[in-house]
């Protein structure tokens, strides 16, 4: 094997901030064209054998597609308003990577071609990563090399447990050295997600619309002009899924070089910027919504039966829970889809069986599905417990032993105890 450089001492232990920063440059081809390429990575690998070499040239080519969706020909700019986005790579294995991504103009004078930086990181926390991407802005102005010392300094930094914050030291001429604290939210599956785009551009019934196709892995495809507005409607509307997880294709923004993927039969959730919407909506089976503003309207291909999916009053249910507003929307969202799930599929740990204590359990589906009174409820179960999100998760279910609690348990034990609570009050 190849000795591991020195700077993944600690990567066992813990995990690192990312795993690269590039710089993605527009440069002119022999063609006169405007071409993505990377003018800049950190860190450089070295000694790595060859198949490591094909698929980091893989997904560097990836790096830039994703930087630059737009395929067209860029031409030099004096002003631009700068974008934060992001979006998912999916590995040959199915594991996934976080692409944070911020493009800009950079400092001088005339004239010049936006730059984007991008950070890949296994760890998903968007608010971080921005403000990361202040501090390479920063120092990029002065000059490449001193963003060097600052990713070096973050990436020997261990990442902070939820809640904790890390200092990191750094140098910058004439200004001496700073102390940038960089705090990790404590609700880590709402870490990098922001509910306000999604809510800003949608109704409350529209984003259920879109949560009903989802939650049966439907084929769905946002259509906005902001790179920003899409990565975060994608993003938020993912994490509306929680326990559960998208298992297919999520491409929050695709570049146009991959703009066939609309055609795939499989489940999707996609991003596509306004220009491409002709090439897109006549796709058959799918849910095309237009998020941009002034829009005529908002759905401009559907099923059809979008609005009969969720059992009736469950679904109201989830529009009270949302008129609550007075607190921040990303206590608000949770609170309001999550009882949907414990309301629905909450009774899973009574339908598994297990010999022993610590064999692998099975699940009943049978039983599971005919457990609702509510013959709306049975009939949106029986399709739910089809998808691979659900398959999934019970999968995980059944290889643990019975003592070992996951996440959604805790949370379906926390919501009965606040509706006994609420009886006793009565």
């Amino acid at each position: 094997g190849i000795a591991p450089s020195r700077t993944d001492k600690h990567s066992k232990g813990g995990q690192f901030f990312f795993e690269y920063l590039v710089v993605v440059s527009l440069k002119k081809s022999k063609s006169d064209v405007y071409e993505p390429l990377i003018s800049y990575q950190f860190p450089k690998r070295d000694g790595m054998v060859r198949f490591q070499k094909e698929e980091e040239e893989k997904t560097l080519k990836a790096i830039t597609l994703f930087c630059f969706p737009e395929g067209i020909n860029w031409a030099p700019l004096t002003e631009y308003r700068s974008e934060t986005f992001s979006f998912v790579l999916t590995e040959v294995d199915g594991s996934r990577r976080n692409g944070y991504c911020r493009r800009l103009l950079p400092h001088g004078k005339g004239a010049r071609p936006p730059e984007a930086y991008c950070i890949i990181s296994k760890v998903a926390c968007f608010g971080l990563f921005s403000k990361i991407f202040d501090e390479v802005e920063k120092r990029r102005q002065i000059s490449m090399a001193m963003i060097y010392p600052f990713m070096q300094s973050l990436r020997e930094a261990p990442f902070p447990a939820p809640g904790n914050t890390v200092k990191i030291k750094s140098f910058i001429p004439d200004s001496g050295t700073e102390i940038i604290s960089l705090t990790r939210p404590t609700d880590s599956w709402l870490e990098h997600v922001d509910f306000r785009t999604l809510f800003r551009c949608l109704s409350d019934e529209e984003v259920l619309q879109v949560f009903a196709a989802t939650v049966l892995e439907r084929r769905i495809i946002f259509i906005a002009e902001e790179l920003g507005t899409l990565s975060q409607v994608i993003h938020a509307v993912s994490v509306l899924l929680h326990p559960f997880i998208w298992q297919h294709t999520l491409i929050s923004i695709v570049p146009e070089i991959l703009i066939d993927v609309v055609m795939a039969p499989t489940p999707y959730l996609l991003g596509v910027q306004k220009r491409f919407a002709d090439q897109v909506t006549d796709q058959g089976d799918l849910l095309a919504v237009d998020l941009s503003e002034g829009r005529t309207q908002t759905f401009i291909r559907q099923v059809g039966d979008e609005n009969s999916i969720l059992p009736h009053k469950l679904k109201e249910e989830i529009l009270q829970a949302l008129k609550m507003r007075n607190e921040t929307l990303n206590q608000v969202v949770p609170e309001a889809f999550l009882p949907f799930f414990v309301k629905t599929v909450g009774h899973f740990a009574k339908h598994i069986t297990r010999t022993g204590q610590n064999q692998e359990g099975h699940f009943q589906k049978r039983t599971f599905c005919k457990a609702h009174e509510s013959k709306s409820t049975r009939r949106f179960v029986k399709k739910f417990v089809e998808t691979q999100m659900f398959d999934l998760f019970i999968q995980e279910v059944e290889q643990r032993s019975a003592s070992q609690e996951g996440f959604f348990e805790q949370k379906i034990a926390e919501y009965h105890k606040k509706m006994k609570e609420k009886m006793m009050k009565q």
